[in-house]
């Protein structure tokens, strides 16, 4: 993957590819195949995986939930989570807020061009589904 291009440690990134061909294993199905031949959630697995193999210390989401069966949404979310309790400091825009704060240790909620405060967050969480 690009995202490793520059590491010469290539034991790590043989390490960190199988990671990646672990946590999306259609990935691994479809190496062969050209980025822009995948399907919207591919490229988004792919976008991520890329991302991912340069070992950031900071990682900017935007929306990687878009176009993802529900699933793969559960599981990209553990994932954030996972990288994040390794040290990786996560800038995260979603949409699905509920899914985006469940994994944030801070978050604000932007409604129509205005910033909701904390106690509006806490009221949102406690909601039903």
């Amino acid at each position: 993957m690009m995202g490793a291009f520059f590491r010469k440690d290539h034991p790590e990134v043989k390490k960190d590819l199988q990671q990646i061909y672990d946590n999306f294993p259609l990935l691994k199905d479809r190496m062969k195949q050209l980025g822009g031949t995948l399907s919207g959630g591919e490229q988004q697995m792919l976008a991520f995986g890329r991302a991912l193999m340069s070992r950031p210390k900071l990682l900017a989401l935007d929306e990687p939930s878009m176009g993802l069966a529900p699933v793969m949404v559960d599981k990209v979310f553990d994932i954030i989570r996972e990288i994040n309790k390794k040290g990786v400091t996560i800038l995260l825009v979603e949409q699905n807020a509920r899914a985006a704060l469940s994994v944030a240790k801070r978050g604000y909620v932007i409604e129509t061009e205005r910033k909701r405060d904390s106690d509006f967050i806490r009221f949102f969480l406690a909601l039903p589904n």
